[in-house]
């Protein structure tokens, strides 16, 4: 039996072999104290070796690598470089996290983030800098780790320079092949806030004698709030509005190419068009991305969810070594904590695990001098102010003998469901629902199958299935958004991949180009808007002139009042307006009385809210008058 049969992870392996090899050569420098090798994210563990001499080893998948290249490399001449990684999960021990995603078919194995040459002028050198703002009294806590990887002890003057002022120098001894980590604490008379609708970004310059190190930050925080179960942004409520991009999973889609590597592409896919939906944040789902990624959301002002790639349920747990995941988290949050995007770490996808609630997350969250909330899949939060995520798939129901129709909405309260960490009353972000996914030509998921042959029939068109996707998705968003008993709506998925027997899909006419599946981009525009509106009403039918009153739910998640006019409306029918106003951050519900048309056939009952300075949302129902 071959080594790569025995994986006993989800998926299945498409390698004969255990191994792929990258080669490449490099010209070194004259001369320098050391050259270090960074590889910043590979999978499934890699060897690198230089001019035949083995440098080291590295198991993360996640996160990046450093090897001494000194002692192997030729100064001033071509050097060759060799980097070997496992073709498949079980070439890494099974204690060693390597991905967990059920719905792969394929391991994608290889270097997919950038892979850089240190050149650095001194054994002892800046290993890294942390950055963390604090709002209270205008500081930065500012935590240097230096190494010395040289045979004695050593003597380094450090200093920073932050907005034009530098501060007093300071000597750090550090001893022959260890290091040291010294904390200074910096003010800033007025600063400039980083938030997604002004993402201002700093950068700080840290020498420790001839090394340099450059760090770009942002000055906020963020927490949840177990009281009032919001997020807080710089001290006051926000409301999170996105999606999901599971990328490992776009990985193995046959049009993947080169696009997660091309900035261009990556910031239509990350900026660009999500800001057109009044998305605020993301969630980067089982499997991180490039750093370049991350770099785009600070610039443009989004906050990541950002889940490690572990996916396990309830019932199994692989046996995963408790020292080598706090290891393989300490490096994960070193390489982002200071991004200003990066708002939430996420352990876990779905998963219940006392190792990670009750002693890993507590081991780690310390390292983080900002103080991020940790989200643990559907464990209950591991400290106070922790939110849990919940995933309602109401639609799921239909797969079997179950039932469930959008009516059902006008007497649900929108509430976290037992299917997140329970008992629980932390804050909720709801960061998937739905459970309609097409693929892009319009076909149903091996998930959704069932679904939309209960819904619309067997002959029911590519165009019609997006026609009632967009349109039952939005109501959905509009749904979870307008009962306020979520921190944050995200919707799943962005970005996935594409062929036949997937299990989920994204919303691509055209994933290369980026070209929004029509009905998708029409609907949930609207349903996304910060000043939200809801039709609490999802009959199909209504009797010729019929008299009733409807509930229009309004939330408003911006921190200025919203004053203007609500109006509901049948098309080829009567209207009524009343005039409305809501306080910041608020919400409010109207029921306004209207009758149904008078002709027979088809209509539309629609929404308008119009406030100044904004474009209007609507809110929309099909209805057929008989």
């Amino acid at each position: 039996m071959p080594e790569s049969a025995q994986v006993q992870h989800a998926g299945v392996s498409r390698q004969t072999r255990n191994h792929l090899w990258y080669k490449r050569s490099f010209d070194a420098p004259q001369r320098a104290a050391r050259l270090l090798l960074r590889v910043r994210k590979a999978q499934f563990g890699l060897s690198v070796y230089v001019n035949g001499k083995h440098v080291g080893d590295a198991r993360a998948c996640f996160s990046a690598s450093y090897f001494d290249l000194t002692d192997a490399v030729r100064w001033g001449v071509k050097n060759e470089l060799l980097i070997r990684i496992g073709a498949h999960p079980a070439v890494l021990p099974v204690w060693s996290p390597a991905g967990t995603d059920f719905e792969k078919y394929k391991w994608t194995p290889g270097i997919y983030d950038d892979v850089d040459l240190l050149v650095l002028p001194s054994d002892v050198y800046l290993e890294h800098v942390q950055v963390a703002p604090r709002i209270a009294d205008s500081s930065v806590i500012i935590e240097t780790t230096l190494r010395n990887r040289g045979g004695a002890l050593a003597r380094v003057v450090v200093r920073h320079t932050l907005a034009g002022d530098t501060t007093p120098s300071r000597t750090v001894a550090v001893p022959a092949g260890e290091s040291v980590a010294v904390r200074d604490t910096v003010r800033l008379a007025q600063p400039h806030l980083w938030s997604p609708e002004d993402p201002h970004l700093y950068t700080m310059r840290t020498t420790a004698d001839a090394d340099v190190l450059d760090t770009r930050f942002g000055f906020r925080e963020f927490r949840f709030d177990t009281t009032t179960k919001r997020a807080f942004l710089n001290g006051k409520p926000y409301f999170l509005r996105g999606s999901n991009i599971t990328l490992h999973r776009f990985f193995e889609d046959p049009l993947a190419k080169q696009h997660p590597w091309d900035r261009a592409w990556v910031k239509r896919l990350l900026v660009d068009l999500p800001k057109q939906f009044h998305w605020n944040a993301f969630r980067f789902c089982i499997g991180p991305a490039p750093d370049f990624w991350f770099d785009l959301a600070d610039e443009a002002g989004l906050l990541i969810q950002n889940e490690f790639f572990i996916w396990n349920g309830r019932q199994y747990f692989p046996p995963y070594r408790e020292e080598e995941l706090v290891a393989q988290y300490r490096d994960w949050m070193r390489d982002h904590w200071n991004h200003p995007s990066v708002a939430i770490w996420d352990a876990s996808n779905e998963t219940d695990s006392d190792m990670l609630r009750e002693r890993v997350i507590p081991m780690v969250r310390k390292l983080d001098l900002s103080g991020r909330p940790w989200d643990n899949g559907y464990s209950v939060p591991s400290g106070p102010d922790d939110p849990v995520e919940d995933h309602p798939y109401l639609f799921s129901r239909l797969r079997g003998n179950g039932t469930f129709a959008m009516t059902e909405l006008e007497q649900m309260t929108g509430a976290k469901t037992t299917n997140a960490g329970h008992p629980s009353a932390h804050a909720v972000i709801l960061n998937e629902y739905g459970w309609l996914w097409l693929r892009r030509d319009g076909t149903p998921t091996l998930l959704t199958e069932a679904v939309y042959e209960k819904l619309l029939g067997k002959d029911a068109t590519p165009e019609q299935r997006f026609r009632y996707y967009a349109y039952w998705l939005a109501g959905l968003t509009e749904f979870w958004r307008a009962h306020r008993n979520f921190a944050g709506v995200l919707h799943f998925t962005w970005l996935t991949c594409s062929y036949p027997g997937v299990k989920t899909g994204d919303h691509w006419r055209d994933v290369e180009t980026l070209e929004l599946e029509p009905h998708f981009a029409e609907w949930m525009k609207e349903a996304f808007r910060p000043l939200g509106v809801y039709i609490n009403f999802w009959g199909q039918r209504l009797h010729a002139g019929e008299q009733r009153s409807y509930s229009v739910m309004m939330v408003n998640d911006d921190p200025v009042a919203r004053k203007g006019k609500l109006t509901l409306s049948f098309r080829g029918g009567e209207s009524r307006m009343v005039e409305v106003e809501l306080p910041p951050l608020g919400a409010q519900t109207w029921n306004v009385r209207l009758a149904a048309p008078a002709a027979i056939g088809e209509t539309e009952l629609m929404a308008t809210a119009e406030v100044a300075g904004l474009e209007p949302t609507r809110s929309r129902r099909w209805v057929r008058v008989e």
